[in-house]
């Protein structure tokens, strides 16, 4: 019996699977972590503790519940948020925290200057992107001027994920879909690193060697091996950044479909059948040769939930935490009794992209419960997928199904907020495990165990969340506040 092995590192969560050959899961395993924001706009990780301990931590859990022999595992994937940025010397050390993804909103000014140096339509139509806080390339431009020191000192340049299979393999290696967030440094019509855009900005030779996310890249050391459990000489992938790998978990695989990511950010995902240039969304590479995929997110959504957790449920067991709102968020009614709040308390990307937008709760008053504001806060998430779902449309790539996947959509306010204000259907699969378990098949598909549309077995569609009729109107209205609120709010800030 063979097995394979995906773990995914989350911004606020590891998770890990083992399955057979069916897609059975034969072991799963979670460590929690925390975001560090050492100042306002920073976000960060561990590296050492939250990339490649928790790996540690959730492989040797599974091995020892599964009993495994460890010999069968035939593949391993791995995923991890991303875009990030961390140095590291020759032998792999961090040189610091790592710097996460667009919730890091710390080098606008660097963003600003690449945009003068280049100009933004040059950019647009090189790299298929517009620079905004999602890319990895501003952030290693702000370390080279913020710190030096470090920025000498480094050999290469990872991301998550490349840490991690850094520590597997002892190979310095990156996949072209999360190198396509490094703009302006990765030129998708070369498939390559190119400093073309931006010469002597930095040194390309930091960048990682890049493959397709199912390349085996190495295999384990024996020093990962005494770490871990696993066994020396297992394959290892290239890997992806978390929401591709959690699309491929809900069976995105063909133009048109489009998966949305209910974790600690909203990250939406749509296969093209042609590469896209627009300004409002986020162009990548997709997993395999000749793919494509068009990109937007929502910087605070699960973040936001767990803020407000950690500032208006202080009475609630932290277990029951998240249960014990929804709850009284279902009690209110949709609307939230007139509520309407901004998400954006880490600036906001698509189509915004306003690095300096805030969260905002507006029309409260002394009838106004918990529920409400809970209830507003997912309301409000879904208006600003919304307001993303319409900028796909002008973009002429509506979508022809929606797969939802994550810790989200265990919401029924969350997911029904979500269809009814976006007038969109929604499509559930039987497991929702997510990017560890995309990882899993991604593995298997490396080794050819897999075909890529055998994830319709190995997870199959067992429910489709459809909009209300009856709310139509109300979010409609709800709606136009939303956007309304932002521009008027917008002057304020400087």
């Amino acid at each position: 019996m063979k097995h394979y092995l995906g773990v995914d590192i989350g911004t606020y969560e590891t998770k890990g699977v083992i399955t057979d050959g069916l897609g059975r899961i034969v072991a799963q395993a979670s460590r929690a972590h925390q975001m560090l924001v050492p100042q306002p706009g920073w976000a960060e990780h561990r590296p050492e503790e939250d990339w490649w301990g928790d790996f540690v931590s959730v492989t040797q859990q599974m091995l020892a519940v599964s009993r495994i022999k460890p010999e069968t595992i035939a593949s391993i994937g791995c995923s991890a948020i991303g875009p990030c940025m961390l140095p590291v010397d020759r032998d792999g050390n961090p040189l610091m925290n790592g710097v996460l993804y667009g919730v890091d909103t710390r080098a606008t000014l660097e963003i600003a200057d690449l945009n003068a140096m280049i100009g933004e339509e040059v950019i647009l139509d090189r790299c298929r992107n517009a620079l905004s806080t999602q890319a990895a390339g501003p952030k290693i431009l702000w370390l080279k001027r913020n710190r030096p020191e470090i920025y000498a000192r480094a050999y290469k340049v990872l991301n998550s994920t490349s840490f991690v299979t850094h520590r597997l393999t002892g190979k310095f290696t990156i996949d072209h879909y999360s190198a396509g967030n490094s703009t302006p440094f990765y030129l998708p019509g070369k498939l390559g690193w190119s400093d073309e855009l931006a010469p002597g900005v930095i040194d390309l030779n930091l960048m990682p060697e890049l493959h397709w996310s199912t390349d085996i890249i190495g295999h384990v050391t024996k020093v990962a091996a005494d770490a871990t459990g696993l066994a020396a000489g297992t394959p290892v992938i290239a890997g992806t950044i978390d929401a591709a790998a959690e699309a491929v978990s809900v069976g995105v695989t063909e133009p048109s479909q489009m998966m949305m990511m209910y974790g600690s950010t909203i990250f939406i995902i749509e296969i093209t059948a042609e590469p896209i240039s627009d300004k409002n969304l986020w162009y990548a590479p997709w997993l395999f040769p000749g793919q494509h995929a068009a990109m937007a997110g929502i910087s605070t959504t699960g973040t936001l939930t767990h803020w407000f957790r950690r500032v208006a449920a202080q009475d609630l067991e932290p277990a029951d935490a998240i249960r014990i709102l929804n709850e009284e968020a279902q009690a209110s009614p949709p609307g939230a009794n007139g509520l309407v709040l901004l998400p954006y308390f880490s600036g906001a990307l698509t189509p915004l992209f306003d690095a300096k937008a805030k969260g905002l709760i507006f029309g409260l008053d002394l009838t106004h419960t918990r529920g409400d504001m809970f209830r507003a806060a997912l309301e409000g998430i879904a208006l600003a997928t919304r307001h993303i779902l319409e900028t796909y449309a002008e973009a002429g790539q509506s979508p022809r199904s929606i797969h939802a996947v994550g810790g989200g959509t265990k919401s029924t306010v969350w997911r029904e907020a979500t269809s009814n204000a976006c007038n969109v259907s929604q499509v559930l699969r039987e497991k929702s495990w997510g990017a560890s378990f995309g990882d899993a098949f991604l593995a298997a598909l490396a080794v050819g165990d897999v075909k890529p549309g055998d994830m319709a077995q190995w997870n199959p569609a067992v429910a489709e969340i459809k909009p209300d009729p009856a709310t139509r109107g109300l979010y409609d209205a709800q709606y136009r506040r939303f956007r309304a609120l932002y521009e008027a709010t917008r002057p304020l800030l400087g």
